[in-house]
């Protein structure tokens, strides 16, 4: 059996959308088509997708299935188009990659600049991302290569580990840490700690959060309420800290004090990428990039 790439598009926007009305709009199709194609695809699957006898619409278990799957293979299809219009008009390979906030664009250079001393042709495009939108771009083909912390990888996307970073602590200059050269972890238990992530919800804000109780306390959080900006930036105007990969020093024209953390601590830097797609510039990326 055969499944249209069509219909699983249909299906993904009705259930994005939650109506049919909503996702014929979305799809330039008359409500009935759309219809049309959904059922005809419940009979090919041989199970019902969707539950419409309520006043809401609802995607059953079998339809939640299918969509994650759809997901990956619409990702897999663009893949493989772009891979086989690149060959067929000899152009060359461009890696494609995009790293979350919580990934210096530093470490993404020292990576590409590891990279380029066995492969000093690979040419790349870098692009910071949300987590949410890293993922969605991963599956679905506009992104070759995801850098990111702690990030569980969704159905669709493998994970390795690239490299370990330490950990140090960013306060503003008139913080009262600010002259100091270094700070214990256990002497942060009474400060406030900015994270980009929401506890429970954000991989890398757990892993912060369990190193502080490995220290013997619950950190006070704060969520930052401007994302996408520098990590070290995240304390300015504030009494608050960060935990930062910045090297100890000053930083953002002298505004932003890194302090070394003691005892060293240490955070991952992963890789994420679709399953069961080919391209070799990234291979090449992985090898000579992992420790």
């Amino acid at each position: 059996m055969g499944l249209d790439l069509h219909k699983l598009h249909h299906l993904v926007a009705v259930a994005e959308e939650g109506s049919f009305t909503r996702a014929a709009k979305r799809l330039h199709l008359s409500q009935q088509a759309l219809s049309t194609s959904i059922r005809a695809l419940e009979r090919e699957v041989g199970v019902a997708l969707l539950d419409r006898s309520g006043s809401t619409l609802t995607v059953l278990p079998a339809g939640q299935a299918l969509i994650a799957d759809a997901r990956v293979l619409h990702g897999l299809a663009r893949s493989a188009v772009h891979r086989a219009r690149r060959i067929g008009r000899g152009e060359p390979e461009t890696l494609s990659i995009g790293h979350t906030p919580a990934v210096t664009g530093e470490e993404v250079t020292t990576l590409l600049a590891r990279a380029h001393r066995t492969r000093p042709e690979l040419a790349s495009r870098i692009n910071q991302r949300y987590p949410h939108e890293l993922v969605e771009q991963l599956l679905a083909g506009d992104l070759d290569l995801g850098l990111c912390r702690a990030m569980t990888p969704v159905h669709g996307l493998t994970r390795s580990l690239l490299t370990h970073h330490r950990l140090h602590v960013a306060v503003a200059a008139e913080h009262h840490l600010a002259d100091r050269a270094a700070v214990e972890l256990t002497e942060l238990a009474e400060e406030t700690v900015v994270v980009w992530g929401t506890p429970g919800r954000s991989g890398y804000t757990d892993l912060l959060v369990e190193h502080c109780r490995r220290a013997g306390f619950e950190p006070r959080l704060r969520r930052n309420p401007v994302q996408g900006t520098p990590p070290t930036t995240a304390v300015l105007g504030t009494d608050h800290i960060a935990f930062v990969t910045d090297a100890p020093g000053r930083t953002a024209d002298g505004r932003v004090r890194v302090l070394e953390l003691r005892p060293p601590h240490f955070v991952p830097l992963h890789a994420l990428w679709p399953q069961h797609t080919t391209h070799h510039a990234r291979e090449a990326f992985l090898s000579a990039t992992a420790d």
